[in-house]
């Protein structure tokens, strides 16, 4: 006879423990806390079936947030697909900065490049009402999913399509914000983790990585109110490059900020 208890299933399981956790808990709607006294119980014949399914597709190499349909950034619970990047806590350092800088300059709206999931848009949305926040992709997918997300939280921002600033027409912002792709295209850490399942569009910027970069700092002094603020995320070795490129295009008070684990993640400047 089969062993259909929870113990048997996360023992069985291919992909890995953690993993294999997270995976089961979503289906039977319970926190992980449950496993330490309920390891025993057994599991209906369909929950079985979408257990092995969803542990099949993770041990092939599919990320458990796109399994899930969802990943939690800034305490939202955001929809993603293999169509966004799925949100990291780094990201949150930019978030962090961004409301820092509007609240000292006392910005009453906010651009976001490359907007994704929107999770740094809606992020900022949530914690600054009634702040104007506008947000531009060049992926109609992308956007789907970012809409989708600001329906479901109740918060209302303006999504574009196009590349960087092309449907912005001549606005200008205190307060401009992008993750873009930043990974160039020959960099091993492609091939590693979840991002060979994440879409290629959002992650590689070209062959120096630093494309994305250029073609916003050439943008953005048209986009950008005397003393606006740009503020990127990037790579853990790009902030001094970074620095440089932004310094060349005219901005001043130029820093960068350390990530959860002290590694370069953000840097910014004031256009002069």
């Amino acid at each position: 006879m089969t062993d259909t208890t929870v113990a048997a299933c996360l023992r069985a399981a291919r992909s890995s423990r953690r993993d294999a956790e997270i995976l089961l808990l979503s289906l039977v709607g319970r926190d992980r806390a449950w496993l330490f006294s309920h390891d025993d119980t057994n599991l209906s014949e369909a929950q079985l079936a979408a257990f092995h399914r969803l542990d099949q597709q993770r041990a092939e190499g599919t990320p458990v947030a796109y399994l899930l349909g969802r990943r939690e950034f800034w305490s939202l619970d955001l929809q993603v697909n293999s169509a966004v990047l799925i949100p990291r806590p780094d990201t949150e350092i930019l978030v962090e900065w961004a409301l820092e800088t509007i609240t000292r300059c006392a910005c009453e709206y906010v651009l976001d490049l490359g907007t994704g999931s929107g999770a740094i848009a809606l992020a900022l949305a949530h914690s600054r009402s009634p702040l104007k926040v506008t947000a531009v992709d060049r992926s109609d997918a992308a956007l789907v999913v970012a809409k989708n997300n600001g329906r479901a939280l109740g918060l209302d921002v303006e999504w574009l399509s196009g590349s960087w600033f092309a449907p912005l027409g001549d606005r200008r912002w205190p307060l401009i914000v992008s993750n873009p792709p930043y990974i160039a295209a020959a960099d091993p850490h492609l091939t590693l983790g979840d991002l060979p399942a994440e879409p290629i569009d959002a992650l590689v910027s070209g062959s120096s990585g630093y494309e994305c970069f250029e073609q916003i700092l050439a943008g953005a002094p048209h986009h950008l109110l005397p003393g606006g603020w740009l503020l990127f995320e990037h790579g853990f070795e790009q902030a001094a490059h970074l620095q440089q490129l932004m310094r060349a295009a005219g901005f001043v008070s130029i820093e960068t900020r350390a990530d959860l684990a002290g590694q370069p993640r953000a840097t910014g400047g004031r256009w002069k």
